[in-house]
């Protein structure tokens, strides 16, 4: 049995940046959300608009990561 750390935001949020490079959605995968982490990376965050909202909901998403983890 192996004992996982819980998920950090700091490191959510420079996952997040990564948008800079091209690389939108890579800290929903991160987070645990796989669907809406593909949909980022398909179309550019949505465009941008959602990765600008996700700077903003980026505690609640590291939090549900680890809730849905059991930490």
């Amino acid at each position: 049995m192996s004992i996982q750390k819980p998920l950090d935001t700091g490191t959510g949020y420079i996952l997040w940046l990564a948008c800079v490079m091209g690389f939108c959605g890579i800290h929903r995968f991160y987070a645990g959300k796989w669907m809406t982490g593909l949909l980022w990376v398909l179309t550019g965050g949505l465009c941008g608009i959602g990765q600008l909202i996700d700077l903003f909901l980026m505690d609640g998403l590291i939090a549900d990561g680890n809730r849905r983890r059991g930490q």
